[in-house]
């Protein structure tokens, strides 16, 4: 059983912020050296971009819903194809579940589990994401399945909403994908992520970054390109205006 993890200290918290910097430069570094190629589209969204209802079992009113943010929702999908996997959708879901940090970029990430086993992913599950910034990312496990689990933010993290990690065989290749519903979680989030732009960039390095090291993990290569849809939806749909 990992210990249970309160706010982060001070000095610990010192140490996040003097981390954004150097985050946002290696992010820059990764998006500039790539060599596996993104592709990129934005659309306008609707009411069907919306994250579906959580179980009630595992609300105890501290998930921040993307209804409780502020600015448009931002309806994401990640995915990319990977050709020759030795290892299977389900082994490599439950190994990341267990252990996101395998997968994730220390620089830009890390997961502390404050609540809930170690080695075993189950709903209602929590971590903090410790990110380079002057913010640290609770979220709780709403959802696990064989090939998949999903993530609710809550109280205090940059985001509202929701964010699911999958994979899936299609025609002999493996799919790995992370669909997230978020916007950003208060008045300065919105800032940063859409009129500055640093922290929706970062947090899609991070993604892209993470989709890659998991199809290495799955022993096969990356067919093609890391696509990315994102269907924006203004904040009127989420409030019924």
């Amino acid at each position: 059983m990992s210990p249970l993890t309160g706010p982060a200290s001070l000095p610990h918290r010192a140490l996040i912020v003097l981390r954004w910097p150097g985050g946002i430069v290696r992010s820059a570094w990764d998006y500039a050296t790539r060599s596996t190629p993104v592709h990129r589209t934005e659309t306008e969204g609707d009411r069907s971009d919306l994250p579906g209802p959580l179980d009630p079992a595992v609300d105890d009113g501290r998930i921040q819903a993307a209804g409780a943010g502020v600015g448009p929702l931002l309806h994401r999908l990640y995915a990319v194809t990977v050709d020759g996997a030795t290892t299977g959708p389900a082994e490599l879901i439950t190994a990341f579940g267990q252990r996101p940090n395998r997968a994730t970029p220390a620089y830009t990430a890390t997961f502390v589990k404050t609540r809930g086993p170690e080695d075993v992913l189950t709903p209602g599950d929590e971590f903090v994401v410790r990110m380079p910034g002057p913010w640290d990312g609770p979220v709780r496990v709403v959802d696990v399945s064989p090939t998949s689990f999903r993530l609710a933010t809550l109280d205090g993290h940059l985001e509202a909403g929701q964010i699911e990690f999958r994979a899936y065989d299609e025609g002999g290749a493996l799919v790995v994908e992370i669909e997230s519903h978020a916007r950003p979680g208060d008045a300065l989030s919105h800032v940063l992520y859409n009129l500055v732009g640093v922290a929706k960039e970062v947090q899609l390095n991070l993604w892209v970054e993470t989709l890659l090291q998991l199809a290495r993990r799955s022993g096969g290569s990356v067919s093609g390109a890391v696509r990315i849809t994102t269907r924006r939806v203004p904040s009127a749909v989420l409030t019924g205006g």
